[in-house]
């Protein structure tokens, strides 16, 4: 829409009628840009912790599904990934209108070798938030830290 600047200094459309055409087509049915749409969804924010016991990765999803994730351990290679598919469809007399949204991530880290117990690994998925506790070997939780001395 262009604008026109009139002699008492005050903004109109060009043309008046397409003022009405332009709220219409961008406010009411622009869903895309002013309304939160799945299909422009990011990679999944990651937070990792280290404590003397474990690991903890938690990743933030949410409007997701624990059935929705997908976790593997392949060597010390750790994956996490997750693929989901919408349709909504509304309609009455007047209109129909169906959407639909796909999403899909994955998340991979390398974990250090015979530093992680690979075999109690747990994860729980609450709130938006998918948590992994990663335990530590045995031997590395007995390990004291070590001091360095400066020279």
């Amino acid at each position: 829409m262009s604008l026109v600047k009139r002699n008492n200094g005050s903004l109109l459309p060009a043309n008046p009628g397409t003022l009405f055409d332009d709220l219409f087509s961008r406010e009411l049915f622009n869903w895309g840009s002013n309304n939160f749409s799945s299909a422009y969804s990011t990679l999944p924010s990651v937070n990792i912790k280290e404590n003397p016991e474990s690991f903890e990765v938690e990743v933030a999803a949410p409007g997701m599904e624990k059935e929705d994730f997908r976790i593997t351990l392949d060597g010390n290679l750790l994956t996490i990934s997750s693929s989901r598919n919408d349709q909504k469809e509304e309609s009455n007399d007047r209109y129909t209108r169906k959407e639909f949204s796909y999403q899909a991530f994955q998340r991979s880290f390398e974990l250090a070798k015979n530093v992680v117990d690979e075999e109690h690994i747990e994860a729980r998925y609450k709130n938006g938030v998918l948590k992994l506790m990663i335990p530590k070997t045995e031997e590395v939780k007995k390990q004291a830290p070590r001091l360095i001395e400066i020279q």
